[in-house]
């Protein structure tokens, strides 16, 4: 999933409005962004195995420490707790990224195969929707459509960029959702490297666009 971790993160914007989008986004995808890393270093191992669903050709063989749901919950919290440090001095922030941080073991659970991690070396899970493409796409594009739709009743655009800078971010992340579907990654280095790239792009996109961006009324502001 991919559109749907998203979509998460710009609901979240109602809840606090005054959170980055792009930490949210962060918190969102904490998972996948810790997965490439430790794919790169040979912690986590994964196999490029097409036909493994019908969604995605990759065979996650190993990933207890980004993607196990015990190990989510740490990194939860401890990320929540970061950001109140460095952050917001705002107590609901640690609880708003850490659950962010455990729903992709949520939404991972609902679209992979049963190879989520419980804990490391603990049993896994997965009802596998990766099986069926049309029930993929139908799932993620309703989440991410009423994640859009709540960003923006949450949320104004101060200027042009609030605007339309914003409206190509959401128009972007699905070409390169679509783009994505079924493409064969040609080796393990350019899937890492083209995930951390692409995190790099989505995380300095989302903050500079909702930067332009302000609470609408009835939503607290920064500066409360």
């Amino acid at each position: 999933m991919f559109i749907g971790h998203l979509a998460l993160g710009l609901a979240a914007k109602r809840v606090d409005p005054r959170v980055s989008l792009a930490l949210l986004f962060a918190a969102a995808q904490f998972a996948d962004l810790l997965w490439p890393v430790l794919v790169a270093l040979g912690i986590e191992q994964v196999r490029i195995d097409p036909g493994n669903t019908a969604f995605t050709p990759l065979d996650f063989v190993s990933y207890p420490y980004s993607h196990s749901l015990v190990f989510l919950v740490v990194w939860g919290v401890a990320f929540g707790i970061a950001c109140r440090w460095l952050v917001s001095s705002h107590r609901a922030i640690v609880a708003l990224i850490a659950g962010l941080v455990v729903s992709h073991w949520v939404l991972d659970f609902v679209t992979h195969r049963p190879d989520m991690p419980l804990y490391p070396g603990g049993p896994r899970f997965g009802l596998g929707l990766w099986n069926s493409i049309p029930a993929t796409l139908a799932v993620e594009f309703v989440l991410y459509a009423a994640g859009l739709w709540t960003y923006l009743r949450a949320t104004a655009a101060r200027d042009a960029i609030g605007r339309w800078a914003f409206a190509a971010l959401a128009v972007f992340l699905v070409i390169v959702y679509l783009a994505a579907l079924g493409t064969v990654p040609p080796s393990i280095q350019a899937l890492y490297i083209s995930a951390l790239v692409g995190a790099a792009v989505l995380l300095l996109w989302s903050w500079w666009v909702d930067r332009h961006r302000v609470p609408r009324p009835g939503f607290p502001s920064e500066d409360q």
